[in-house]
């Protein structure tokens, strides 16, 4: 028996986002996956610093924009970006995993506030972190077909 659900989020522009539970009948975690391609403005030396930073200040925002009542404390940031091929003018594939830990497990997996909750900590997370980023722009694609800076729809 298959016991792990995914639901897409939609409303951002250039960021594939959905949300997720390896178990679903006993709900005590669930994931939050953003997905885009980051080009680099400009050229710098240690990229390895500039990405730990975009983490810990995605980590950050995450613990301001949490509902506290709903979620544990704890949580998992999983920032995934090859810093050693970032280059300007080629874009590279960004994955950004977050784990959150229920404190009451007993919830169903499409209520209205799981998402709502989710959305809440997206919406920070693209606000304080990825719009208007000094250091990358962010596509939906690889192609190059518009340029364009993460916002909400």
């Amino acid at each position: 028996m298959k016991k792990g659900k995914t639901s897409k989020i939609q409303g951002f522009k250039n960021a594939k986002v959905f949300y997720g539970t390896v178990d679903s009948i006993h709900l005590k975690s669930i994931y939050l996956n953003i997905q885009t391609w980051v080009e680099p403005k400009d050229d710098y030396e240690n990229w390895n610093r500039i990405v730990s930073n975009l983490t810990r200040a995605i980590r950050h925002s995450i613990f301001e924009s949490f509902d506290k009542s709903f979620f544990e404390e704890k949580f998992i940031v999983d920032l995934d970006l090859r810093s050693s091929g970032l280059t300007i003018g080629k874009k590279s594939f960004l994955n950004l995993e977050i784990n959150l830990f229920f404190i009451e497990p007993q919830i169903d997996f499409k209520s209205k506030k799981i998402k709502d909750s989710l959305k809440n900590i997206l919406k920070f997370i693209f606000k304080e972190n990825l719009s208007n980023n000094k250091y990358f722009n962010f596509y939906l694609t690889k192609s190059n077909k518009s340029k364009t800076v993460l916002v909400e729809s």
